[in-house]
């Protein structure tokens, strides 16, 4: 079985996550089922129907993120001793050689990518580039409109 790279911040949110489902939505869910019940005829029950298709997504989810958390491999970059180079949870910032543009990006988990929060999958073109080159490289990435290049700033361990 293959383990998938998370962050602890990653982890966290899957956890926050489950627990609600578990502990908030199941309940509520449940407590819904019950009263469309008492409505009578289950056949023709609008609500009775929506509370159980509502049950079918959220335990759906559950045994989603309970795989997810089973397979992954958790790693907290703050107890990585700090080398300059890119790994996975690195905080990277790049400058567009060409445009002078700074980014800062952190190479995440697939489920973790989000990149209007500056969030980028390790599997992405751009985080590949990037692993395992140090501070002041220059990497190419290959984007659809071309190749860019950039300059490997500072990596921080936050």
């Amino acid at each position: 079985m293959n383990k998938y790279p998370m962050t602890i911040q990653g982890a966290r949110a899957l956890e926050e996550e489950l627990k609600h489902l578990k502990t908030e939505l199941r309940p509520q869910i449940t407590q819904a089922i019950a009263e469309a019940r008492e409505l009578g005829d289950l056949k023709e029950n609008a609500e009775y129907h929506a509370a159980r298709e509502q049950q079918g997504m959220v335990e759906a989810r559950i045994r989603d993120i309970e795989g997810r958390l089973s397979n992954a491999q958790v790693i907290d970059i703050t107890t990585i001793p700090r080398s300059g180079k890119v790994i996975f949870g690195t905080t990277v910032e790049i400058i567009n050689v060409d445009t002078d543009e700074s980014v800062t990006y952190q190479i995440v988990g697939d489920d973790e990518a989000d990149i209007k929060s500056g969030k980028i999958s390790v599997s992405s073109p751009i985080a590949r580039a990037l692993i395992g080159k140090q501070e002041g490289d220059a990497v190419i990435v290959k984007t659809p409109g071309g190749d860019v290049e950039y300059e490997i700033v500072e990596v921080r361990h936050i």
